[in-house]
């Protein structure tokens, strides 16, 4: 079995983790240890992982992923990690370890979303809210704030014609998927002929569209109905203070 430096490393971490705080790691703890900056490439080297069976991993609880002790001493990796003494952290057949269990049991469940690019709270700007595959960066969301998570995308704001709505530039808005809108929803904006997507408030106005900015500076933009399509609805906004 040939694995490649990063793999090596990510089991190293786990066991070590594991060893020391007695549950598993989060997907974003493997990437900051093993200096890796995309929660996609630690899921991609996850995967390959367990399709070697030297990791169990349950997708419906969180941190539910345990080393495989049995097989890496089967591939002769098992000099190279330090075996917890407990032995019911050793690993998982069929069912949840005892850590992993017990991680559940006080640890807030997450799931992870994409985050397709910026969005402008300004002038319109391109962004492709469709390549949900391609998304270099995701971020994890308290999945009891959240319904059909499966529709969520989020994209990082750009601009200040938000601000009276608490939309700053540097904010993560959180959007549900979605073609239609009511009026006074914050939408982003797919305006066709401008291949250009924008966040504002959505007004359907007879034959037209009208985008009005959260800021008097900002003067509202008016379009032909068929020549924008709402591609989703803010649900919620995140901000890092630091």
């Amino acid at each position: 079995m040939t694995l490649s430096e990063r793999q090596v490393s990510i089991l190293r971490f786990v066991a070590e983790f594991v060893d020391e705080f007695k549950y598993p790691p989060t997907i974003r703890e493997i990437g900051a240890a093993c200096d890796i900056s995309s929660t996609s490439v630690v899921k991609y080297n996850l995967n390959k992982l367990e399709s070697d069976n030297l990791i169990e991993r349950a997708a419906e609880v969180s941190r539910g992923l345990s080393l495989n002790w049995a097989n890496l001493e089967s591939a002769g990796l098992l000099a190279d990690f330090h075996r917890p003494v407990d032995k019911a952290l050793n690993g998982i057949t069929g069912q949840l370890g005892r850590a992993a269990q017990r991680a559940s049991e006080r640890v807030v469940n997450f799931f992870s979303v994409p985050v397709l690019g910026h969005i402008a709270a300004g002038e319109p700007i391109q962004v492709d809210t469709a390549a949900y595959a391609n998304a270099d960066e995701w971020i994890d969301l308290n999945e009891a704030l959240y319904r059909d998570r499966e529709k969520l995308f989020a994209l990082r704001v750009q601009g200040d014609s938000m601000v009276d709505a608490s939309v700053l530039d540097g904010d993560i808005v959180i959007l549900r998927q979605q073609e239609r809108a009511e009026n006074g929803e914050m939408v982003a904006a797919w305006i066709e002929g401008r291949e250009e997507t924008t966040l504002k408030h959505f007004y359907l106005e007879g034959k037209q569209v009208r985008l009005r900015a959260a800021n008097p500076n900002y003067q509202d933009m008016y379009f032909p109905a068929s020549q924008v399509s709402v591609k989703g609805r803010v649900v919620s906004v995140i901000r890092q203070l630091e």
